[in-house]
């Protein structure tokens, strides 16, 4: 890697989109004695990376195919040295907890895409709990008596990703880091196939920003910057509305049924979620978002109609048609591509971290990732 970079700002990597995909990317760099700065059109991790319910469910998800459960399953094994790592840096606690997830089922296909879970995982040698709805119930008190089958899934954990986010930003910046929230990039200046710099809107008055190596992970918005037909068309929004209440007593498990959720968080807090909406760049919380996710928890958790309802909020999460990450090289010899992990973002940034890092660095990567490659969107 050159570390000569020139230009009004200079680094020797130019991360784009300050979320925890692209972060994480920059921690790893900058423990490999690179210069790096990332450059955010907001404020640091307050997009998606904030807005998630901070579920690191590789398991629960049903995630395929096998190859990218498999990436989905090593970034989750991943995480308490990346945790541990960013604690010790930042001095900050991030909310990391390992109690496991409770999957349920009320109708019949509910139940038997469970019992099919369960078959298919514990033949992989994955650890899982096939429960009746009354050891479901024994495990989380209040579940809907319909209940009728359920999983518990230990190696599904959760966090904080809020507290997680905080506390890699400052982790970088010890680091050595550079952080620039709102600078917009507003444009890829390229010649020859090279990214030469980045124009810089916003507070950053116009200017432009050169580096040896840059890295696209500015979420749904990276579709902007391409200038490629094949990613404009395959990369959208994915509005995902969730709610928060207080709760009485501490939900001891996350709680699924499907894409609906209740996940626990410090001080007698629940999250409680989601929607799948594709409405452009809105990120309005809606009564309709609402209604859906408070009937989709109450279906499965009727003790919610009592939890004192606190606040609202929507993320965009960067969804590609095939629902698979786009990392990797494009067209462009030096950009790096490391964006749409769609519902897997937080999931997935310490094992895409290592990938894009290692491509960075060395030009290849120890995990393969030609499944994820941007050349798939345009064929």
């Amino acid at each position: 890697m050159n570390n000569k970079a020139q230009g009004n700002g200079s680094a020797d990597v130019v991360v784009i989109g300050g979320g925890i995909i692209g972060c994480a990317v920059a921690m790893r760099l900058a423990q490999a004695k690179a210069k790096v700065t990332v450059l955010e059109r907001g404020e640091i991790g307050a997009e998606a990376s904030s807005a998630a319910a901070g579920m690191l469910a590789p398991q629960g998800e049903m995630i395929s195919p096998p190859a990218f459960s498999d990436l989905c399953l090593k970034s989750r094994d991943l995480y308490p040295g990346f945790v541990a790592e960013i604690e010790e840096l930042s001095g900050e606690k991030v909310g990391y907890r390992t109690d496991g997830a409770v999957l349920v089922g009320i109708s019949d296909a509910e139940c038997h895409e469970l019992e099919e879970t369960y078959h298919v995982q514990t033949k992989r040698g994955l650890p899982l709990e096939l429960l009746t709805g009354d050891e479901a119930r024994r495990r989380v008190p209040g579940l809907a008596a319909e209940i009728r089958t359920a999983l518990f899934v230990p190696g599904d954990h959760w966090l904080d990703n809020v507290r997680l986010m905080s506390a890699l930003a400052k982790a970088c910046t010890r680091l050595g880091v550079t952080l620039r929230p709102h600078s917009d990039v507003k444009k890829l200046n390229a010649t020859d196939g090279k990214v030469e710099s980045v124009t810089v809107g916003g507070n950053g008055g116009g200017t432009t920003v050169s580096a040896s190596q840059f890295i696209l992970a500015a979420g749904c918005w990276s579709r902007d910057l391409t200038a490629s037909p094949a990613m404009e068309k395959s990369l959208q929004p994915c509005r995902g509305q969730i709610l928060e209440f207080e709760s009485p007593d501490e939900l001891p498990h996350v709680v699924r049924a499907g894409h609906f959720y209740l996940v626990p968080r410090a001080s007698h807090r629940v999250v409680a979620g989601t929607t799948a909406e594709y409405t452009g760049y809105d990120k309005a919380v809606t009564a309709e978002g609402m209604r859906s996710v408070i009937e989709g928890v109450s279906r499965i958790a009727p003790f919610i109609k009592n939890y004192r309802f606190t606040r609202a909020w929507a993320g965009l999460r960067p969804d590609t048609k095939d629902h698979l990450p786009v990392v990797g090289h494009g067209e462009l010899k030096n950009l790096i591509f490391s964006t749409g992990h769609f519902r897997n973002g937080i999931l997935l940034a310490p094992a895409n971290a290592q990938v894009v890092s290692e491509l960075t660095l060395t030009g290849k990567s120890t995990t393969p990732s030609e499944l994820y490659s941007p050349l798939r969107l345009s064929r």
